[in-house]
């Protein structure tokens, strides 16, 4: 009878473990989780790095980014492309996802913000010392992002229409599919300047020159919103990123790229 009992013992323990190992189981794969992160270009450096020193404190969590200009991210979540988060160089194309109700107007938050700059290939910044400047023979091409879907791109021809040149430069305007490109043109000299975020330009200052900052006036603040997606079948863990991307840890990290953070209303 104390064989049997202690056969029972063996097989009841057995089947526990085994129920313990499959619970155990499944919990690792549900904690598990690859994040989506659409974000703009501008972002490339920074994201980088944080992805590294997130993971590592996340082991169950990939960061995944897919970055390229606003504008063309925004269409991208529209057309229903995988997204959990999205972070915009622009309030309208954050705006624009709200409206549509593909993201809650309270998971949408003013995260960082940056100052628009003009940029010369290395040795050649002090050619150009004001937008009038642009006008002149020393300028024969112009970088400036897709305006329609490149936020730095419309927030350079909005300086220029202020500064009432834009329709004069048409002619030397080469449009670029993302700052980054913006930026490579002038890294290379294919272009004689170009208009890209301050901190794209502090990521190149082997390669390029800040010859001026445009007038803060003469354009609308440059914000960086950041908002969940409605559709993200992972909502624990991007509400995590989501909330870790305001942290000091975090903000203190962009600074370090040159981003600034907003001014409070």
């Amino acid at each position: 009878m104390n064989g049997m009992k202690r056969k029972a013992i063996v097989i009841l323990m057995a089947v526990v473990m085994m129920l313990v190992m499959t619970a155990c189981g499944k919990d690792s794969k549900e904690t598990k989780a690859e994040l989506t992160i659409s974000a703009a270009a501008s972002l490339t450096d920074a994201l980088n790095e944080l992805k590294a020193a997130y993971e590592k404190e996340h082991p169950g969590v990939t960061l995944l980014f897919n970055y390229g200009a606003s504008g063309s991210l925004q269409q991208q979540i529209e057309q229903g492309a995988p997204a959990d988060l999205f972070l915009s160089a622009a309030a309208k194309n954050m705006d624009a996802l709200v409206d549509k109700g593909l993201i809650d107007a309270q998971d949408r938050i003013n995260l960082l913000s940056n100052e628009l700059v003009l940029v010369t290939p290395e040795g050649k910044g002090d050619s150009v010392g004001s937008v009038q400047d642009l006008l002149s023979a020393s300028v024969s091409k112009l970088a400036i992002g897709i305006p329609e879907s490149v936020p730095a791109g419309a927030y350079a021809k909005e300086a220029l229409t202020n500064a009432g040149i834009w329709d004069q430069l048409q002619e030397k305007a080469v449009q670029a599919k993302d700052v980054r490109q913006v930026l490579q043109y002038v890294e290379t000299g294919n272009v004689d300047a170009g208009f890209v975020y301050r901190t794209d330009a502090l990521s190149s200052e082997s390669k390029t020159d800040i010859a001026f900052a445009a007038d803060p006036d003469s354009y609308k603040p440059i914000l960086y919103p950041i908002g969940i997606i409605k559709a993200t079948k992972h909502e624990k863990q991007v509400r995590e990123l989501y909330d870790y991307l305001q942290t000091e840890e975090a903000l203190n990290l962009f600074v370090k790229y040159g981003f600034s953070l907003p001014k409070q209303p």
